[in-house]
């Protein structure tokens, strides 16, 4: 696959002391930090989200329920399942700030390196680093766990790819044991080369995270907080799509762009997703197109789309997982004089991206973008321009 870009001052390496860094690396990571040291400046308010997650852990060896309220420790509930209390328990068990900074450089870094894995040109590799930092960026300013989630995600494929389907499902597992939306990554057993042992590994993570955190606590304890995290995903999912009057935070989905724009506050979920599932599975139906590289990454970035774009739960920090997806697609695309693509490359730096942060005008955020869940449009878009390519090109043709 061709790739070229005629900004190539973006490529260049940055000397720091006797170290050539490729400016996309520097300007990644320089940012993550950023972004990490602005929120904990602003005092443990301004960090809500990882005040949940650390007492995650502490709630699990304590054996209290992790989806109960407690205001007097933090904002809001927890969501995630009991192996996040695994996942967390380095970071939880430093100071509070110092914590905090190492979790958001973790993430980056998580997904720098997933991003740096994946099959395809280091130039290309570089210009999905450029296209998703802005979303990886707001991602940390929530001090969110997405961009992890999103190297997971990568990185069951890429090991799908490198034959190793122990470790990708190993991610696949962790992924939904953590946040549901890690199970995905399932779909990557399609390019499984051994899918008998892409089925028993899978089973084998899926016992081993099961079990993990009852090393933290109990396996009564654990068992019902199963029960209990089913039962807080229901009531979040409820409250997600109640529509408020200048919109909600979450439900920032294709879905809520319906329940928004056209004011059907009775819009059902399945109505959207059940059309979708359809699209996204008649794909399969091309063996001959599985073998190719194009098919499997612009179905990589469907996943991704997929992700965001059909989740109730979905909010302005969780599109690091779609505007990644995007970055792929975009980089694998072969003409890049076209004016569409040219088109949607700007529709999403400008509406599912900028218009998340304090560069974008505030009252066009306010009136527009937040109310309809505008963010999702653009994504929404080429998720649509991307099934038609699995549907309909000849991917081998492509990659000659």
């Amino acid at each position: 696959m061709k790739f070229a870009i005629k900004t190539n001052f973006l490529f260049k390496n940055i000397r720091i002391f006797n170290y050539q860094i490729p400016f996309p690396a520097f300007l990644w990571f320089a940012l993550a930090a950023i972004a990490a040291l602005a929120e904990i400046s602003r005092g443990s308010d301004a960090i809500n989200n990882y005040l949940i997650f650390k007492n995650v852990f502490s709630h699990t060896i304590h054996q209290q329920n992790l989806y109960a309220f407690y205001p007097t420790e933090y904002a809001d509930s927890n969501h995630y399942g009991p192996l996040f209390s695994i996942l967390i328990a380095p970071f939880a068990l430093l100071p509070l700030y110092v914590g905090c900074f190492f979790w958001c450089i973790a993430n980056a870094a998580f997904l720098f390196f997933a991003i740096k894995q994946l099959p395809i040109a280091n130039k290309q590799q570089q210009v999905v680093l450029l296209i998703g930092f802005l979303e990886m960026m707001t991602s940390i300013h929530n001090v969110q766990f997405n961009p992890m989630l999103t190297a997971w995600i990568l990185l069951s494929f890429v090991y799908v790819k490198k034959g190793n389907d122990f470790v990708a499902t190993l991610f696949i597992a962790a992924g939904f044991l953590v946040k549901i939306y890690g199970i995905v990554g399932l779909c990557f057993f399609l390019f499984s080369e051994n899918k008998i042992k892409f089925i028993l590994s899978y089973i084998f993570w899926m016992f081993v995270f099961f079990c993990l955190p009852m090393l933290l606590s109990s396996p009564q304890f654990i068992i019902q907080t199963y029960q209990d995290w089913f039962h807080s995903l229901v009531e979040k999912n409820q409250g997600n799509i109640a529509l408020q009057p200048l919109g909600n935070m979450q439900d920032i989905s294709a879905m809520g762009l319906f329940r928004r724009i056209f004011h059907w506050e009775n819009f059902k979920n399945i109505w959207v997703m059940a059309p979708a599932a359809v699209l996204i599975c008649f794909p399969f139906l091309r063996f001959k197109q599985y073998k190719n590289l194009s098919f499997q990454l612009t179905y990589l970035a469907v996943v991704l789309f997929s992700t965001v774009l059909f989740s109730s739960s979905a909010e302005s920090a969780t599109y690091v997982i779609a505007v990644t997806g995007f970055a792929i697609w975009y980089v694998i695309q072969n003409d890049f004089s076209n004016k569409t693509l040219t088109a949607l490359l700007w529709l999403v730096l400008i509406l599912t991206s900028i218009s998340s942060t304090d560069l974008f005008p505030r009252f066009l955020h306010k009136a527009f973008v937040r109310p309809y869940a505008l963010k999702a449009l653009p994504i929404f878009i080429v998720w649509f321009l991307a099934i038609y390519q699995l549907w309909r090109k000849d991917f081998s043709i492509a990659e000659k």
